[in-house]
């Protein structure tokens, strides 16, 4: 799992049959600090996430498990919205 922070959403209107309906969102991972880092990534949404909310999303086959994403062609998914987060005594993001 990462953290990372919704950047953006992708509508596809011509789409493989298998993730009609999933709704596309563009994240950026996030370092301990809350710095964006890294390239883009597209996720499927299986949560219900906004625009610039932090998320933990999961890649490879484990984007696959969850029962939004199940037997379904993903790569990554968004799979919890961040209330907070801490790291040692100094709490690096709170909602």
């Amino acid at each position: 799992m990462q953290l990372a922070r919704v950047v953006g959403t992708v509508v596809a209107t011509r789409k493989e049959a298998s993730i009609q309906g999933l709704k596309l969102l563009v994240v950026r991972p996030l370092d301990e600090e809350g710095r964006e880092t890294g390239n883009a990534i597209v996720s499927a949404d299986a949560v219900g996430a906004g625009p610039d909310e932090v998320v933990l999303i999961a890649a490879g086959s484990s984007a696959r498990q969850t029962e939004v994403t199940d037997k379904r062609p993903v790569d990554s998914v968004v799979m919890a919205i961040v209330d907070s987060w801490s790291v040692g005594e100094s709490t690096k993001y709170k909602k």
